[in-house]
Formats: structure tokens, sequence, C-alpha cells
């Protein structure tokens, strides 16, 4: 297994290799994303947040937790280097969520159920007391293996399609994966169908697929 700070290493390359295709695949420098639906205006990139949720039950695996891991360092290692000022909010969920500093997002052990919504009302409530959308570009990525209390999932999408999307610019999902998918992956593709232009998801089933599903969940939407 790699060490910190070999993952380090790897993903500082992997930037550099993302720098050196800024022009061909850009990514959110700027805020330059222009959308057919809803119209957002953003604000000046020194306005920016960044949410990263990361489901943390009982149901995600060591590998599971270890992509999930490396995808939000390759995007909080990106948006650093990058933006002159962004802040980043890391929420970890089971069957209740929880703001936590980075050192506790990456490295702290969790077990037990799952309730996915608790993350997205928890994010919701930050945004509410802390970042209103007249003055920060909102954006936000979340990483599951897709597992859910059934009866949860509709109540994600809801609060997604409610009280979220209408506030970001942007919001990507990743199912970390190699299995089928769940109802909360079907509850999200509805939500994609509605929101296309500000929100996206994609399945990753091995640590090779992390760059490549990274530069696609985050590539410049045209006009």
């Amino acid at each position: 297994a790699f060490s910190h700070e070999d993952q380090i290493q790897v993903l500082e390359e992997e930037i550099a290799r993302l720098r050196a295709n800024i022009r061909r695949i850009p990514f959110i420098d700027e805020i330059d994303l222009r959308y057919r639906q809803h119209q957002k205006q953003p604000q000046p990139a020194t306005s920016a947040v960044m949410f990263c949720l990361m489901d943390v039950s009982g149901s995600m695996t060591q590998m599971h937790k270890d992509i999930a891991k490396r995808f939000f360092i390759l995007l909080y290692l990106f948006l650093k280097k990058n933006y002159k000022k962004i802040e980043v909010v890391f929420i970890r969920h089971h069957t209740s969520a929880k703001e936590v500093d980075e050192e506790e997002f990456f490295y702290s052990r969790e077990t037990g159920g799952t309730i996915v919504s608790s993350a997205l009302k928890l994010m919701k409530k930050i945004v509410e007391s802390r970042y209103p959308p007249s003055e920060w570009n909102i954006y936000a990525a979340q990483a599951s293996d897709g597992d859910n209390w059934n009866d949860d999932s509709p109540v994600c999408s809801k609060i997604l399609a409610e009280s979220i999307l209408p506030l970001v610019q942007y919001y990507a999902y990743t199912e970390i994966t190699p299995q089928d998918h769940q109802m909360l992956w079907y509850e999200y593709e509805k939500i994609m169908e509605r929101f296309p232009n500000s929100f996206a998801m994609q399945q990753i089933a091995d640590p090779g697929e992390i760059y490549p599903v990274f530069r696609q969940l985050f590539e410049r939407k045209a006009a």
C-alpha cells in the first residue's frame, strides 16, 4: 500500500499533467462554467467553496475508502494550486454526518450503516449559515459505494433537487464499486436528467480510473 508521502507524490504528478493539459481540458479555473439551466452568474474566483462529502460506513471497504481518499486529495491539491483563496468543507457520514478537518476526513475510521441524506442535510445547513450563494461559488463532490437505506435514497433526490442544486455551480457524484448499482444510483440518474448542466455522476471500479473519472467530472461544460 502507498504511504501518505507516496500518494502525495503520485497525485502531484497527476496535477502537473493536468496543468500541462489545461488548455485542452480546462478545469473550473476562473469559474468559467456556463450553463443553459439556471443561468447562474459566477462570483469572483476568490469566493469559492468546495464541499467534499464521503461515505465512511461499514459497507465501505478499505479499498473503497482509499480510492475516495485519493480522489479527494487530487481534487484538494488541484484547487489549492489553482485558486488564491478557496475554502474546503469536509463532511464524513455513516448514519449521521459530521463536519471534520482534513486529518479526520482522510484518516479516521468509522463503522455502521448508511444514511446519505444526513450529509446532504448538513451541507445545506452549512451553506445557509456560512456560504450565501450571492457571495460564494459553491461546488460539491460526493464519494460513496452506493449503499444506502432504500427509503433514504428518494430523500436524497428531493434534497438535491429542492435545496442544493439550485444553489450550487456544480455537483459531482462518484460511486466507488465494481458491483451493480443500487437505489441511490438510480435516484441520482433522475437528478442528472433534470439538472444535466449542474450535476454529473460516474462510477469508479479500481484505482486506475480515478484520474480519468476526475477529468470527466470536472471538464468544462460548453455553452
